[in-house]
């Protein structure tokens, strides 16, 4: 019995002393390996006794590029604006000319200083911004507003102009001297066309023409032409108090360019309201300057003043009254 008893705890010992002593060898083989894997320089130096020195990292290897992500230029809101973009222009309905029971043309003016034209000059969207911008890019043309003798008013689009042309209608004007650049002798002048500024742009013109369909009993006006106004320098530095047409745009032409760009609203942002809507919808305050006549005649050539707005109320009123008068009730 006690021989049995001595050979379990021989057993016991030796099976405690080969688990003491596995980890050191572990360690051992460890070690070795780590030895193994360590660079040849610091190996070298490690044995080299007093010349130790340390590690020196590798600077040559060359750490590869990451790609830069492509810019994504975020949205500017929670919803994109694509219904003016993709706007389509409404035609008018069409007429006969042996529908027209009566028709008048007036030419009016808006002034952008009135508070209800401020949205038509905002520096967000300038209304002779849009019209300059497609004139530059051939998507409309400017004509010549001055009179000749089949065309005293200037206003029949008989005559085209390029784009710098009408730049230059817009912008001041001024005289400079030429000179020889072998003598120096003075050559002559010549006109050179100054910087044009948006903001001093107060004054559109409109002719338009009052026509009442009998075959659909109404009585609408249709727009011919707008015209941006300047005030025209007569000689040296004096100006003219007068505004004149810098150059005539062809309404029905124009449409479709107003159509997609947006105009400005101070009470909404989100109305969708396009600058051929304002025209269409008649969104702007103006006073006629001149009607159709046997003299052709200005409002301004027999009154002065302001006998001038009266007689524009007067013009506007018997327009007016004239679709009145068709009724009877």
């Amino acid at each position: 019995m006690k021989t049995r008893f001595l050979v379990i705890a021989l057993c016991l010992l030796c099976s405690a002393s080969f688990a003491q002593k596995r980890p050191k060898a572990q360690k051992r083989a460890s070690a070795t390996q780590a030895r193994k894997l360590r660079p040849v320089n610091q190996r070298a130096g490690a044995n080299s006794g007093a010349n130790l020195q340390p590690s020196v990292l590798d600077t040559t290897k060359k750490v590869a590029a990451v790609p830069l992500k492509p810019f994504d230029r975020p949205l500017d809101g929670y919803y994109k604006k694509t219904n003016i973009l993709s706007a389509k222009v409404t035609p008018y309905a069409n007429l006969r000319e042996s529908d027209v029971a009566f028709a008048k043309r007036v030419w009016r003016e808006i002034d952008l200083r009135e508070k209800m034209n401020q949205y038509l000059a905002s520096p967000k969207q300038r209304l002779i911004d849009v019209l300059m911008t497609a004139i530059d890019n051939g998507e409309l043309t400017a004509y010549d507003p001055t009179s000749t003798k089949d065309d005293p008013n200037g206003d029949s689009f008989s005559k085209p102009l390029t784009g710098p042309q009408a730049h230059s209608k817009l912008s001041d004007s001024s005289v400079v001297d030429t000179f020889d650049p072998k003598t120096g002798d003075k050559t002559g002048s010549k006109v050179v066309a100054g910087e044009f500024l948006a903001d001093s742009l107060i004054k559109f013109r409109i002719k338009e023409d009052w026509v009442f369909d009998r075959q659909r009993s109404i009585f609408e006006p249709r727009i011919v032409g707008i015209a941006p106004m300047v005030k025209i320098k007569t000689s040296g530095d004096v100006v003219n108090n007068e505004y004149q047409p810098a150059f005539w745009i062809y309404f029905p032409e124009a449409r479709p360019v107003l159509a997609v760009k947006e105009a400005v609203s101070r009470s909404n942002d989100a109305t969708g309201l396009s600058f051929d809507d304002v025209f269409m919808k008649r969104l702007f305050s103006s006073y006629i300057v001149k009607q159709s006549n046997d003299k052709d005649e200005r409002i301004r050539d027999y009154a002065q003043g302001i006998d001038k707005l009266y007689e524009a109320e007067r013009i506007k009123k018997n327009l007016m009254d004239w679709e009145l008068n068709l009724w009877s009730y």
